[in-house]
């Protein structure tokens, strides 16, 4: 069985998609109507732009979420996904790729996810670490004992998980983590507190958006972030799309459970390499390539 993984926001990089423009009639097509969608050219930016252009929340979650799925389209009947997951922003690219969602749809929604979050990044610094060499229940144990809001919020795998809160909070919650034994606690530059309470903000604006796009049953399951299992059914995963943006993102969880339920190869379709890794350390012996 082949489980398909879409990636999140951290994966862009400079040229992304170029190739697949260049080699493809179809993928230009889906590029153009991406431009045309957007309002922007945002293939410009992907393509030639600069790293802090690329790195701004509203650009790099539309390009990645394109990046992924025209690469999913241009296997055409090559893509033979068993079940799907993407991490974060990355589960839209799954649900579209797997035929749950139209594309122009998924892209709309994925502006409009990005926007949302910038807004409420700015309404209070915010920010995220990772956290390194430490059991999940112990960094979960000391996130409850800092004053404000920190809480876990990417569940990478085991040994490797995301805080998100308010600076301060997080802050005082990576002194206390390296006091307790944690081997690293490394501060990201990233533009807020993703997957924390500090985004329901974004959540409740993005909540009616999601309640109107159609979504159907995908062609097989999707393993979402909320709670890591699979689901085909589209009122469920409509509201876990939802609770997504104020929830922890369960990757070492999903992970765990494609394998048990018999994933045997793991092909990651858009920019980097960052989930096969991740795989890699859950099981060294699974097969993982790039689309």
């Amino acid at each position: 069985m082949t489980a398909y993984v879409f990636p999140g926001q951290g994966s862009q990089f400079i040229g992304m998609g170029k190739d697949l423009y260049d080699a493809y009639s179809n993928a230009r097509i889906w590029f153009e109507h991406a431009n045309d969608i957007l309002g922007f050219n945002l293939t410009d930016i992907m393509f030639k732009g600069t790293d802090e252009d690329l790195k701004r929340t509203n650009v790099t979650q539309p390009a990645i979420f394109l990046h992924s799925v025209v690469k999913a389209k241009v296997m055409g009947d090559a893509f033979k996904p068993a079940m799907v997951a993407g991490h974060s922003l990355g589960e839209f690219s799954a649900l579209v790729a797997a035929g749950a969602m139209e594309f122009s749809d998924g892209l709309k929604l994925v502006a409009a996810r990005a926007n949302a979050m910038q807004k409420a990044c700015e309404l209070q610094p915010s920010t995220m670490a990772a956290i390194i060499g430490m059991e999940d229940d112990k960094v979960e144990a000391i996130c409850k004992e800092i004053p404000g809001v920190v809480v876990p919020a990417n569940y990478n795998c085991p040994g490797q998980l995301v805080i998100s809160g308010s600076v301060e909070a997080v802050n005082a919650a990576c002194e206390a983590l390296k006091a307790a034994g944690a081997r690293r606690a490394l501060v990201l530059q990233v533009g807020g507190a993703f997957h924390s309470p500090l985004m329901e903000p974004a959540r409740v604006e993005l909540q009616t958006a999601i309640a109107f796009t159609p979504i159907v049953d995908p062609r097989c399951p999707i393993y979402q972030n909320v709670d890591a299992r699979a689901h085909k059914d589209p009122a469920r995963i409509k509201a876990n799309l939802i609770a997504q943006l104020t929830a922890p993102v369960r990757w070492t969880q999903i992970m765990q459970n494609m394998l048990a339920d018999g994933a045997k190869k793991v092909v990651e379709v858009g920019p980097g390499n960052v989930l096969q890794g991740l795989f890699k350390k859950v099981d060294k012996e699974v097969e993982t390539v790039a689309a």
